[in-house]
Order: structure tokens, then sequence, then C-alpha cells
């Protein structure tokens, strides 16, 4: 593995300070993580260098920075990896002194942790297992070829996984998916709630199976005890776990193609009129007979594979339902739309798909707090072909989650929302495109949506409590600490530049519509 690799996984969104192309093309042999101010005798040559810089303080001079690189050069390191948390950024200083030592220097950025780094970095050092001679393993020769043998046969997590920790007494141990979902576990681990493996994914005991997977596809190897193991072994035991999840990933990619496919057929306006053709794509997704159907979309990062995962992982939550995630055709970057058959129908008036998914919903944006993930989930389909319409819905309601904001805050209230949720004038509006809003409340309120008129922003602010106390002149004039006949002027006023009569329910209702959507 050389320096530039990791560069190109987004997965660690690592940054580049200094480092030409002789640099970033060194191999990588090792890592050592350190904080000292003179390192080099704890050094190997060929070694990547993690540092928190907690060594080094905005007061210090040139010379100790210098030192430090110095200490590097000499025993041979290949890069550093300096992390932004101490002093929010990578001393200026630091960089110049590993220019001038021809040290690559990168930034590891607060969410990526060190450990996520060295794991990135062993688990390409080693590759498959069953492509090496035994000598630089940790692993059994027996135990790696019974291993490579289960990944031929197709075998199953759990099986997979008991087989990996069999010689080491079979502890308890768990493969986790990001959000907390239990993919496999040996017998000797008792089950554990979602909520509480979404905690141990992130302990120091635990493992990522595929670094080079998106924040949201992450599988994680879960040891809940210590067992004394080489670390080398478990890096070893995850990359058998890796090369598992990979192919569930290939799977994953041939039915997303299908989903698509479905997506589009819904989507296109001619879908009502070929039932058949909806049937079948149906049938290949393996819903057909799984009315009534819920549909989800959900927004993220441009990266359309992220936004994917998400919803995938946020689906597999749900039990007894069957689903298809793609895209549609018309998708913009980092959009991915869901069918969702549940084979029941309920006449709760919660929606649990809705009430599961809410839940599970701050978790998951959490495994990638920086990018906002957006979602919108539809009312039930009873039939395939009224399946259009619940993506209509899904769309609406994904457009209302992105808009809805808390009062005084720039913060949506909440970054999933169902159809079901819209139950106001304001949170229907939240719905329409922005653009939309906009233009309707500028047309709406005529000279008034001038609001760089000092005039005019009060004549609004005197509309807006006129209408939050229900017309009525005394509570107005009480909100406002103004005179009852200054209120009456102001809304004779305001009927005046917008053409309305606030004694018309319809023209109260127009004005207050056309507030909400500035």
């Amino acid at each position: 593995m050389h320096v530039e690799d990791l560069l190109r996984l987004e997965s660690l969104d690592l940054t580049l300070l200094w480092g030409d192309r002789p640099q970033l093309t060194r191999e990588i042999t090792g890592v050592t993580a350190t904080d000292l101010e003179d390192p080099g005798r704890f050094l190997q040559r060929g070694e990547l260098v993690l540092s928190g810089l907690v060594w080094w303080a905005p007061a210090d001079d040139e010379a100790k920075a210098e030192r430090f690189v110095a200490a590097l050069e000499e025993a041979g390191a290949v890069a550093l990896l300096a992390g932004e948390e101490t002093h929010g950024g990578v001393p200026e200083v630091l960089v110049e002194a590993c220019r001038r030592h021809g040290i690559a220097i990168l930034s590891v950025p607060v969410h990526t942790s060190f450990r996520a780094v060295t794991d990135t970095v062993y688990l390409r050092q080693w590759g498959d297992l069953s492509r090496r001679p035994a000598a630089p393993y940790a692993l059994p020769e027996n135990v790696r070829a019974e291993l490579s043998r289960l990944l031929a046969d197709g075998t199953d997590p759990d099986t997979l996984l008991t087989r990996s920790v069999a010689h080491l007494g079979t502890p308890p141990a768990y493969v986790l998916s990001a959000t907390g979902r239990t993919i496999a576990r040996t017998p000797t681990a008792p089950p554990l709630p979602v909520r509480r493996a979404a905690e141990a994914v992130t302990a120091t005991t635990t493992l990522s199976v595929d670094p080079d997977a998106s924040a949201y596809a992450q599988w994680h190897l879960h040891l809940p005890e210590p067992v004394g193991t080489p670390p080398r072994m478990l890096h070893e035991i995850a990359e058998v776990l890796a090369q598992h999840r990979r192919a569930t990933l290939r799977r994953e990619t041939t039915a997303r193609g299908r989903a698509t496919d479905l997506l589009a057929l819904i989507d296109a306006p001619s879908s009502a009129a070929a039932p058949a053709a909806l049937g079948r794509a149906l049938e290949a997704c393996g819903l057909a007979d799984q009315d009534p159907y819920t549909v989800i979309t959900v927004k993220g990062a441009a990266d359309n594979d992220g936004t994917v995962d998400a919803l995938t992982e946020a689906l597999h939550h749900l039990t007894d339902c069957g689903f298809a995630v793609g895209r549609l055709p018309t998708a913009e970057p980092g959009e991915a739309t869901a069918v969702i058959g549940t084979r029941t129908r309920t006449d709760s008036r919660t929606d649990p798909i809705a009430t599961t998914l809410k839940n599970l919903w701050p978790t998951l944006q959490s495994r990638n707090a920086k990018v906002p993930l957006h979602g919108g989930i539809s009312t039930p389909a009873a039939t395939p072909q009224t399946l259009k319409g619940a993506l209509t819905q899904a769309c609406y309601a994904l457009t209302a989650a992105s808009s809805r904001r808390a009062p005084g805050t720039e913060a949506p209230t909440s970054n999933l929302a169902a159809i079901d949720d819209l139950t106001t004038l304001d949170a229907l509006l939240m719905g329409i495109p922005a653009d939309v809003r906009t233009a309707f409340g500028i047309h709406a309120l005529g000279p008034l949506a001038d609001d760089t008129n000092p005039s005019h922003r009060m004549l609004l602010e005197t509309l807006d409590v006129f209408l939050t106390h229900n017309g009525s002149w005394a509570r107005t004039a009480e909100a406002l600490h103004l005179h009852v006949n200054t209120v009456h002027y102001r809304i004779q006023r305001v009927e005046m530049l917008t053409g309305r009569d606030l004694a018309r329910l319809d023209h109260k209702l127009d004005l207050k519509a056309a507030l909400l959507c500035r």
C-alpha cells in the first residue's frame, strides 16, 4: 500500500497538505502513533506516523517542529498524518518542515479516528488470505484453509464468524452493522439490543471489517471481552469477514439494478397503463405479493452510493418487510428511493415503518454527521397501480424535510418526514419547492415583499401579529404595545398595498400563507 492510496479513500477523508509524486508513491510497511517530541528511536523504516500534535503548542518556536520532522526523516518514515483536533488544524510551521525534509504530510479530520487509519493500512497490507503463503500470517494454516473453503461455499456469516474464532475458544463475538444490527454472533454471545450494539460499534474492542466501504455500509467485528489475541490475528479475521461482505455487496448491486428498473416504470407517465410490466418488475425485486407498499426517498451527499447504502442499511431494520432500493431516472445526485412491501395492512393511526425509521434516523445520521441526510415517506399504496401517487408523496415529504426550520434557527426540525406529519398549513407549504414558495410570497404580498423598506417591515410585523391573534384588534394592540387606532391604520395600509380584504377568511389565509413562504 502506498501513501497516495490513503488519499483515495473517502472513508478516511484525509487532506494532502504537502507531498509530491515521489513521496506519495512510497510503500507503507506499518503504522506508529506517537505524541513524543522526538519519536525517532521508536520508528521503523517505511512506517506511517500518526500524531495528535499534543507535543506542539502555538507558542513553540520553529525549531521544535524542525526537530520532530528531522527525526521522522532519519528513521525513514514515509509520511506524517497530523490530527486536526488538538489545534483545530495543522500548524503551518510543521507543513514547512515536512516540505524541507521531503516528508509527505496529510491532515486527519476530527471525525476520522487514528484507529480507522491503522485498520485500513493493515487490512490493505494483508489482502486475500487464500493468495499468499502461510509465513506472513498469524492465523494457523489449517484455520485459513477452512475459512477459505467456507467463503468459497458461500456459508452464512454466523458460521463464518464462529469458525474464525473457534481456535481461540469461541469467545463472545459479533459482526455489527454501522447502525447496530447484529449481522452475526457466536453461540457464546447473547443477543445484543440495537441501541447497545450501535454504541459498541465505536468501542475500542471493535474493528472495522471493510474500511473502504461507505460510513453506512460498514461492518464491524466486536469482541466485548478481551481475549489476549494478537491484533494482527484479529485483523486477519476481519479480512475474512470483509471478503464475505464484498460478496453481499455484489449481490446488493445487482438487486439495485432491478430496483432502478422498477422505479423507472413507476415514475413513467404510462406506468398506470402497463400493469403487467409493473407486476413483472415487482416480482423481479421479490415484492410481487407484498402489498400494501410504502415509498421512501432520501437525499444525502452527491455520492450516490453513500445515500443508497444509508437507505439500504436503514431498511434492514424493518422486520418482515421486503424492499428494493435504487435510483429514479430523474434523481438528483445523492438521491435514492425505495419501495417497501409490508404484506400486512394496519388500521393503526401510527405507521410502524415511519416510527421505526424516525427512531433510527439520529443513529444513521451520526455515522456521517457532516452530511445531512433527509428523507420523505409516503402513505401506504394499496395496489401497484397507486405506487405513482406514493412516489409523488414521498418526494413532497422529502422537500418538506429538507426545507422546514425550527423557530429562530437555521437547522431542520427533523431530517425525516412522513406525509402523515404534514398536518398544518406551515408543514404543507414546506413540501412546495423553495422557488415556488418565494414566488408566491412575493406576488401575494405585493410591495410589502420588499423588506428593505423600514415602513414595510413594520407593516409585515403588524400583519403577522394580527393574523396570529385571529384578527383581534385589542390583542394585537396589546402585543405590539400600540393604540388600537394605530393597528387599524396599519392594517388598512396592508389592505391597500396587497389588494386584500382582511375581513374575508380566504384573504387572511392567502396572506398567512404568503408570510409562511417568506
